[in-house]
């Protein structure tokens, strides 16, 4: 099933320039930390006290969610649909560029655990999940566009582990595009967008040359996201 996105209207953003950075603190006693993690480790800024005050409880990243062998594990299994297709540059609403993508329904066992680990974190127990999986694949010089997801066709939240790379997601207020937040999506961690986040902010992953967190360049390689999504109610 192609991803189904409803682009944001907004025009061509100017530059942020010197924009004032507030640091937000993860208070999650639930956050993972391992052997790349830092002791009071931040993985969200945003332009104001005030934007991150209304993203907050609406978004979140874990970092080192999964092991490098679980990546392992879940490269190996997408990898084998994902190498028989092209990148292509020209999605069918002009939202993403330099991807490739397909979706998964069957899973071998430890891929299984993983994504029930996902799913018990992510999601309230008993909720309606989209059955396949959707995994997304970015060239190192892909991105995604500034959009929000179709509420026709996904629920509340959207869960994704990152693959391979570290990389940079923003996201903008569709009624004041001069605000901004974001997050630090690592290597191996999960991230949460749920209610608000997702419903009145567009969401983007930062280009290879804009791909930079609190000042400090954020390298961007090739980039597989596996996302999981409930159904719309």
């Amino acid at each position: 099933m192609t991803l189904l996105i409803r682009v944001s209207k907004q025009g061509q953003r100017k530059a942020f320039h010197n924009p004032l950075l507030y640091r937000f603190l993860s208070e999650s006693t639930d956050l993972r930390k391992g052997p790349e993690s830092k002791e009071g480790c931040s993985w969200l800024y945003g332009s104001s006290q005030e934007i991150l005050s209304v993203v907050r409880g609406h978004v979140e990243v874990r970092h080192n969610f999964i092991s490098e062998e679980e990546e392992n594990a879940l490269f190996k299994e997408v990898e084998t649909g994902l190498r028989k297709k092209r990148y292509e540059f020209d999605h069918w609403d002009d939202a993403i560029h330099g991807y490739r993508e397909t979706e998964r329904l069957q899973w071998g066992l430890k891929c299984e655990s993983i994504l029930k680990r996902v799913r018990e974190v992510a999601f309230p127990e008993g909720s309606p999940l989209l059955g396949p999986i959707h995994v997304l694949d970015l060239d190192r010089e892909g991105y995604i566009k500034p959009h929000i997801d179709s509420v026709k066709f996904c629920g509340s939240t959207i869960a994704g582990l990152s693959l391979l790379s570290d990389s940079v997601m923003r996201l903008v207020p569709e009624n004041k595009s001069t605000d901004w937040v974001d997050l630090l999506l690592s290597r191996r961690s999960l991230y949460i967008l749920k209610d608000d986040a997702r419903f009145k902010f567009t969401h983007e992953i930062l280009k290879e040359e804009e791909s930079f967190f609190s000042g400090r360049k954020v390298p961007r390689h090739r980039r597989i996201s596996v996302i999981c999504r409930n159904l719309p109610v």
